[in-house]
């Protein structure tokens, strides 16, 4: 039962991080009207370094589809952590009302780098 749960809350994170990079190249989502000016800032600041959409939109594209493949969800995790950490950060000092669906994105990424510690210690135990 836990692994099929797993598998569902795994396939709707992915599939949301495929939906949010692939928006980044093909911008078929509007921009909400709504966002404060601090965050309207952010997002120039980032538009303007021509490089940066297109690197996290691949990032989370890849990393989403590594997270919905159980082989390969331990390395989706780790490469979707650092986006987790950008939107949980931007979610406490920019727009804190985005902050609960931050934390659940951070909770899901966390369960899963721990249900898939055994992977990881081989990495750890060579840099020691």
């Amino acid at each position: 039962m836990k692994q099929k749960i797993l598998f569902v809350v795994c396939l709707l994170f992915g599939l949301m991080f495929i939906n949010s990079g692939l928006n980044k190249f093909l911008n078929y989502m509007p921009t909400p009207t709504d966002l404060p000016e601090k965050m309207q800032k952010v997002m120039a600041a980032f538009m303007e370094i021509g490089w940066l959409m297109p690197l996290v939109g691949a990032v989370e594209i890849i990393g989403g589809i590594l997270f919905i493949i159980p082989k390969f969800r331990a390395l989706g995790a780790i490469i979707i952590f650092p986006i987790v950490i950008g939107i949980l950060l931007t979610h406490i000092t920019v727009v804190p009302s985005g902050l609960p669906i931050a934390l659940v994105l951070l909770a899901i990424n966390l369960w899963v780098l721990f249900e898939n510690r055994q992977k990881y210690l081989p990495m750890v135990r060579a840099s020691l």
